[in-house]
């Protein structure tokens, strides 16, 4: 890929962001409440930049995310928002081969157990034994 093509798909990326209404932003851009959301957020702008799923398709996902959450109950005040990017971000990458869904599981578990394990004020670091199964 160029480096105008890449200059050009960023801009767009740009674009599409800031036309997604719902997003949480100030006079600057994005806000993020937590580290997490900012890289799902660079984690879904590079997913795109790599060709791996079009604007067009993540505004779909992430609107069918939001609907499918508010018709179980969720309020839509926006502490959630973050939380319905990621699950349409792990939902997407799933469906386009990038990962499995089980490989997400065994990570999402892998994670939980490292930071059940790590002091607060700590970094959480993976090791070997947060991806053991606990039996």
């Amino acid at each position: 890929m160029t480096d105008a093509v890449m200059s050009n798909d960023r801009a767009a990326a740009i674009v599409a962001v800031a036309s997604i209404p719902t997003i949480p932003r100030d006079a600057d851009g994005p806000v993020f409440r937590a580290p997490w959301e900012a890289q799902a957020f660079a984690m879904t702008v590079t997913l795109h930049e790599r060709g791996v799923f079009t604007w067009a398709e993540w505004a779909a996902a992430l609107s069918a995310e939001i609907k499918r959450a508010q018709a179980a109950g969720d309020p839509d005040t926006g502490e959630t928002y973050y939380q319905h990017w990621l699950a349409t971000l792990e939902n997407l990458i799933a469906e386009k081969g990038v990962t499995t869904r089980g490989d997400l599981h065994r990570y999402r578990d892998a994670w939980d157990r490292a930071a059940d394990r790590t002091p607060h004020g700590q970094p959480i670091e993976l090791q070997e034994i947060d991806f053991r199964r606990a039996d």
